[in-house]
């Protein structure tokens, strides 16, 4: 059942969501959260979308903001509320009711969103695209228990992960974390049965993706070693190397479906590591409401500390093998320059630079 409502208000919309109940049967309310989604109109479908196939494991009340820019200015100054309510099958498991927000009203979503939160229920905030730099300070955020964020969706994903350390608050939360939730599950379980330490990691995946940077700083802060974070195609992540005193761990997926562990004394092993839709991912970080504490610790680590390195592939130059003299202490330093070619004995310690 839909119902449309124009220049409207809250307290409209309130008795359109009781009438929608008694007009399908269901007087109940059995929702067990508010889930506030802040998007725009090309993202918005997409967004309800995953929302309502989360809803079948988290019935819930969702509430669509959508900040409408109008083109006149006499159009900017006139403040109106449209609305959308649907109950029933058209919205998915619990309620769902679409606000489009125009003129002054738009810098006062919270007075709208406020009436039509669920009375004595947790309210998770979810900006699936143009998330604000501290979730926390915004008006909207300030509503929800927990703030859920996409550092993938950001045009700078690396520089949004070190913008989220700085305002960081407990509670906040990325889909970029849910995303490497099996890989660190699986990498937990391998290290398990290795009582060797390990000595350093490699965290390999496509370039600009947040995941990656995740997993990297989520390795280097629990094993306190040397992590370093090369490229490459993808999709997504592609590999994960652990060098423990007994041999590599590798945990590899080169087709973003099935993935290989390879372990020390053990036969290869096929692991399901299938990448995840929104809506599974959005399910996960509704199952808790607590702070995430090991987010944290990762996310403060600081993405500046990895060492960044592109794929590693050797040079034409670089074919012939060096002299063992080329590997003396202090010879990375002297072959860090690049724009001019450097003796035969120096270009080894280069190459052994880019293998660390």
């Amino acid at each position: 059942m839909k119902m449309d409502l124009t220049d409207t208000t809250s307290s409209k919309i309130n008795n359109a969501l009781v009438q929608g109940r008694r007009a399908i049967g269901t007087p109940a309310v059995g929702m067990v959260l508010t889930l506030v989604i802040v998007t725009d109109e090309e993202h918005a479908y997409d967004a309800l979308k995953a929302a309502n196939d989360a809803s079948r494991e988290h019935p819930s009340r969702k509430l669509v903001v959508i900040k409408r820019v109008s083109r006149s200015p006499r159009d900017r100054a006139k403040a109106r509320l449209d609305a959308e309510v649907r109950v029933g099958t058209s919205a998915g498991t619990g309620e769902t009711v679409v606000l489009r927000l125009y003129g002054d009203v738009i810098d006062h979503a919270q007075s709208v969103v406020l009436p039509l939160l669920l009375p004595d229920a947790p309210v998770v905030v979810w900006w699936p695209v143009g998330s604000p730099v501290d979730p926390h300070e915004d008006p909207l955020g300030a509503l929800g228990q927990r703030r859920v964020t996409d550092a993938y969706a950001a045009e700078d994903p690396v520089k949004e992960l070190s913008a989220r350390s700085a305002h960081y608050t407990p509670g906040d939360t990325d889909l970029a974390w849910a995303r490497i939730t099996p890989w660190r599950s699986m990498l937990a379980a391998a290290l398990d049965q290795q009582h060797a330490g390990v000595v350093s990691a490699e965290v390999e995946g496509e370039g600009y993706n947040p995941s990656a940077e995740l997993l990297a700083l989520w390795l280097a802060d629990r094993l306190g070693v040397p992590v370093r974070r090369t490229v490459s195609d993808g999709p997504g992540l592609t590999a994960v190397r652990l060098e423990t005193k007994a041999g590599p761990v590798v945990l590899g997926r080169p087709d973003g479906s099935l993935a290989t562990l390879s372990m020390p004394g053990q036969p290869d092993r096929a692991v399901a590591l299938q990448r995840r839709e929104t809506a599974e991912l959005l399910a996960e970080e509704l199952r808790r409401l607590d702070p995430d504490d090991i987010y944290q610790s990762a996310l403060k680590y600081g993405v500046d500390r990895l060492n960044h390195a592109p794929a590693a592939k050797a040079p034409a130059t670089e074919a012939a093998p060096a002299p063992a003299d080329a590997e003396a202490p202090g010879s990375e330093e002297k072959a860090a320059p690049a724009a001019s070619p450097a003796p035969a004995k120096k270009a080894g310690g280069g190459k052994k630079a880019a293998g660390k």
